[in-house]
């Protein structure tokens, strides 16, 4: 199968043939139709993720495609089934799993990361049954394969970590994929939505997808923070930091009221230095501070929904063009760190 990999951290991509993989019990092998290029491919890349051990590695963790094949203990029946999957493999088998926790499974596999991921033309999920997503008839494979990590941790967590409620004024750091499709979630539920980016083009494209107002994320703090307040009449309901700096998670638990909730979506690798967080400000005030990673495949049908019934427009989160293919995958691969986001790209492992 043709395949993009890097030979080690910081490494320029290359397209290259690999085996095709074999599904092993409980395994199912998916062709990809597409899959989605994301900010957390480049902090792997760049040697963020301690998870990451073996190369040449194969990154890519959002996935959209045909089931081919399935290993022992997995039913027959999903060959030919147009699936796609979280970016969390959960085991299905620990407590936290049983709770219905699997996006924070103990025993976690995660393609792109721990596994060869899904810029190939085939990649394997682990623990199949409890893993693969059937995709309805009105969603296709060729839209969906943003849902794996961007929009399916944005939606869990505005509406269940974030407990998003009309009338309610949500902050949302960050226009990026998951920023964007976190302003279509709130303002689908009837939130008013402030948004923030250093970037105008980045802004103009939250404002498209639902945002009541936009902000300049390069302005300091005081000012950020002063412009929140005065919008939103004493601080934001709900903060969701889908930057990941300690800038950004510290400015979304200061611009909240009394109360307040802030959801963590970022990234926050030690890399990028610890977080101050005003702990004082988060105990006199009440605040809840959520982290959110993911969504267990279970929760996928209320997302599903939304995206079917059209409450959420994955084609209009997605960068303008056609799918990018496998090279220039990897020439982009290596721009997210510095490159502003023009909505999602969507990757074709077949050119």
């Amino acid at each position: 199968m043709r395949a993009l990999v890097y030979d080690a951290f910081g490494a320029t991509p290359r397209v290259t043939q690999r085996p095709d993989p074999v599904a092993g019990p409980g395994d199912a092998v998916v062709r990809v139709v597409r899959t989605g290029l994301c900010r957390s491919d480049w902090h792997g890349w760049r040697g963020h993720d301690p998870d990451i051990a073996a190369f040449p590695h194969v990154p890519g963790h959002e996935l959209a495609g045909v089931v081919e094949s399935v290993g022992d203990g997995v039913d027959a029946g999903w060959v030919g089934r147009a699936v796609t999957a979280p970016f969390v493999f959960a085991c299905g088998e620990c407590p936290t799993c049983a709770a219905g926790d699997g996006q924070v499974c103990p025993q976690q596999r995660q393609p792109g990361f721990t596994d060869p991921g899904s810029f190939a033309e085939l990649v394997v999920v682990r623990a199949a049954g409890t893993n693969l997503v059937a995709l309805p008839d009105g969603v296709p494979a060729t839209t969906a394969a943003g849902l794996g990590c961007r929009v399916a941790t944005a939606h869990r967590a505005v509406v269940a970590r974030g407990r998003v409620g009309a009338g309610e004024c949500v902050l949302v750091l960050g226009c990026g994929g998951v920023g964007l499709a976190a302003v279509q979630v709130a303002a689908a539920r009837g939130a008013r939505v402030c948004a923030v980016d250093v970037d105008a083009t980045s802004r103009e494209h939250a404002l498209a997808a639902g945002a009541e107002t936009t902000l300049d994320g390069s302005v300091g703090e005081a000012d950020l923070v002063a412009a929140v307040v005065d919008w939103s009449d004493g601080g934001a309901h709900l903060a969701v930091d889908a930057v990941g700096s300690p800038a950004t998670a510290r400015t979304g638990i200061l611009a909240l009221r009394r109360r307040g909730r802030h959801v963590q979506v970022g990234l926050l690798p030690p890399s990028a230095g610890r977080a101050d967080i005003p702990m004082e400000r988060v105990i006199g005030w009440e605040l809840d501070v959520l982290g959110s990673h993911g969504m267990a495949a279970a929760d996928y049908p209320a997302l599903l929904a939304d995206v079917a019934a059209g409450r959420l427009d994955l084609a209009g989160l997605t960068a303008p063009g056609d799918a990018v293919g496998l090279e220039e995958a990897g020439r982009l691969l290596t721009t997210l760190g510095t490159t502003p986001s023009r909505g999602m790209v969507l990757v074709d492992p077949t050119r």
